[in-house]
């Protein structure tokens, strides 16, 4: 376990004395959620963006359509309005999976946000459920957050893969442990994958390609970013990390491997967001060598 000082609740590390203060404020603060149902009231602040992406990495058929969702952070800072429409945006686009990207609270995981998940997700009119745990849920009772997500019918990874059912079964999706409160190992999940033909990797925030390495993982989908959150001139004023501050938010082609990273749904510490809006992705995942495609990679 890392020397760095751990969650008295949850197994995340580095809960430091900053992030400790910030939340033992907004618990007092935001009583009452009064952020969350002020900011709904800004008109566009409930309106969830949906960035459709089709890529050729399938070796054979048929085509997999993937949605992911993440940082619903349920809360005082999020209008519940925002995160429904969110999943109503996965709903209506009817993937064959959804991934759930982490970061489902923030501050508690109280009972009635449990509640709440649990509806949302197990609404998912979805075969396939599969999620991974970020740095907020582990620093809560996320033991409640799991629980509610397997109720739900969502398969939580915490450093495993699953192979997907027919007639998707040669498709691994891979689960990382989050890179900031955790300790992201690809290696279990690349040994329970290891009929797989294709891998798709998901963590919680971008650092995740520091712990695949040079695994075999064509995709990797992860949050966290939230774009930055504040982004005044179209780009982050700030975010922390290695990979995030160089990607927060797109997708991106790197080698042989594409790297998306949603901005996400809430947010955390203050209740609003500047050009960084809210999104979930939808991808396509069709055969190499699929030409015309309605969704071209791009990269920054």
């Amino acid at each position: 376990m890392s020397r760095a000082r751990r969650s008295p609740v949850g197994r995340g590390v580095h809960y430091g004395p900053i992030r400790q203060a910030i939340e033992r404020v907004a618990r007092v603060a935001y009583t009452g959620d009064w952020p969350a149902r002020l900011w709904a009231r800004v008109p566009g602040a409930t309106k969830i963006s949906v960035e459709a992406h089709t890529l050729p990495m399938l070796p054979r058929g048929p085509t997999l359509r993937l949605g992911f969702v993440s940082d619903l952070h349920l809360g005082p800072t999020t209008p519940i309005e925002l995160v429904r429409a969110a999943f109503a945006a996965l709903s209506a686009a009817a993937p064959d999976v959804v991934i759930l990207g982490g970061d489902y609270v923030y501050l508690d995981a109280t009972p009635r946000w449990m509640a709440e998940l649990e509806a949302l997700v197990g609404a998912l009119p979805v075969r396939t459920k599969l999620a991974v745990l970020g740095n907020h849920d582990l620093w809560t009772h996320h033991e409640r957050i799991e629980a509610a997500l397997e109720r739900a019918g969502a398969r939580v990874l915490v450093n495993d893969a699953v192979l997907l059912p027919p007639p998707h079964g040669h498709v691994a999706i891979l689960g990382l442990d989050d890179p900031w409160s955790a300790e992201p190992d690809a290696r279990p999940g690349l040994s329970a994958s290891r009929t797989a033909e294709v891998r798709i990797a998901a963590c919680h925030a971008p650092e995740g390609l520091l712990a695949l390495g040079q695994a075999d993982a064509r995709l990797l989908v992860c949050g966290h970013t939230h774009g930055g959150q504040i982004a005044p001139f179209g780009w982050p004023l700030w975010v922390p990390g290695p990979v995030s501050s160089r990607h927060p938010a797109g997708l991106f082609a790197l080698g042989g491997r594409w790297l998306w990273v949603s901005r996400g749904v809430g947010a955390v510490d203050v209740p609003v967001r500047v050009r960084a809006r809210p999104d979930v992705g939808l991808f396509t995942l069709v055969e190499e060598g699929t030409k015309d495609l309605t969704h071209p990679l791009t990269g920054r």
